[in-house]
């Protein structure tokens, strides 16, 4: 059950597929691999928090987003959200999920039909789970939608097409269909992996700012720290689908616990390391398909041993509320 406070609590979740490995694999459900995209996630998601899950690409991050969203089926484990077990759900109950979370995508263009205006476009949810609205109640919806994201005249853009507009207005346009349902979780993939650095500033206190004046939780999907120490209050590190290390922002950046964590910081540019020399992990990260035995990290981990490659670290409790999974710590 969710503990007092949370809004989200996540506990052993699991999402395998089963791995395509021969020619008739294709037309038979015969194979015995799994692709262990999520293995074992544990975490909770405190009401008006932003939680920052970070990590390389192929850790995770993204499935457990979608598992959190319902777009995937067949995902194992338990996701209380509003004291319901959102795992065992039915159709109907996703659809009412969906007005309390919504996701904004990595890639803006994509997620948008090219061919609808943007008055359809944030009109869309509405569209869906407010059918008792007038088309007058929904244009005042969209519009108010729009003038919370910075785009303003409404007026201006609810008749435009998404080439017509910037990157920057695009993403804006992806918050605002997020937002129009008034949410209460807001799940952002990347949310500005696609712009320049100057638009990256821009959305990011955005979604500080919208959290000021809403009451909103988020969760941030990313592979980038540096932008995790000015909207995260708490950062959990991921790889090969499992968590290695979760705390507050401030104190998991100024002083990381994991091996990996410390890997991962040491690659961000500082103006007081920038002429160091930056410790680079070694090889890549391996398929899930095929997970190391024992810690998952130790094949490219600098300081594992040999109890590292036989047994597979607990989560333990540290100072700070701080929890990490490392036989060295």
């Amino acid at each position: 059950m969710q503990k007092e406070g949370s809004i989200v609590r996540v506990q052993n979740l699991n999402v395998w597929f089963r791995a395509r490995t021969r020619f008739f694999d294709f037309w038979r459900s015969a194979s015995r691999t799994f692709i262990k995209a999520v293995d074992g996630v544990s975490f909770d998601l405190n009401k008006g928090e932003t939680l920052a899950l970070v990590g390389e690409s192929g850790s995770g991050k993204t499935t457990v987003a979608r598992a959190l969203m319902q777009l995937i089926r067949g995902a194992e484990g338990n996701i209380w959200f509003d004291g319901r077990n959102i795992v065992r759900t039915n159709r109907a109950e996703r659809l009412r999920l969906r007005t309390q979370i919504q996701m904004i995508f990595q890639d803006p263009f994509d997620a948008m039909n090219p061919r609808e205006t943007v008055l359809k476009i944030v009109a869309e949810p509405l569209n869906i789970h407010r059918k008792d609205l007038d088309a007058k109640r929904r244009v005042a919806l969209v519009s108010k939608a729009l003038r919370s994201v910075g785009l303003s005249p409404p007026e201006d853009f609810l008749n435009r097409y998404p080439h017509e507009l910037s990157g920057g207005q695009r993403q804006r346009v992806l918050i605002a269909g997020a937002l129009v349902l008034d949410p209460i979780l807001l799940i952002a993939d990347e949310p500005v992996s696609m712009l320049d650095a100057s638009l990256k500033v821009e959305i990011l206190n955005l979604l500080v700012e919208l959290k000021r004046k809403r009451p909103l939780t988020y969760l941030l999907i990313t592979h980038d720290l540096a932008l995790t120490r000015y909207v995260a209050d708490r950062i959990a590190i991921m790889y090969l689908g499992r968590i290695l290390e979760i705390g507050p922002s401030q104190s998991v950046l100024a002083s990381p616990l994991h091996p990996y964590t410390q890997a991962l910081i040491n690659v961000v540019p500082t103006l007081d390391r920038v002429w160091q020399q930056k410790q680079v992990l070694a090889g890549e990260i391996p398929h899930p398909s095929n997970i190391p035995l024992g810690c998952r990290f130790h094949p490219r981990c600098p300081e594992a041993t040999g109890l590292c490659s036989k047994s597979q670290p607990a989560m333990k409790e540290t100072e700070g509320q701080r929890l990490v999974a490392c036989h060295l710590r």
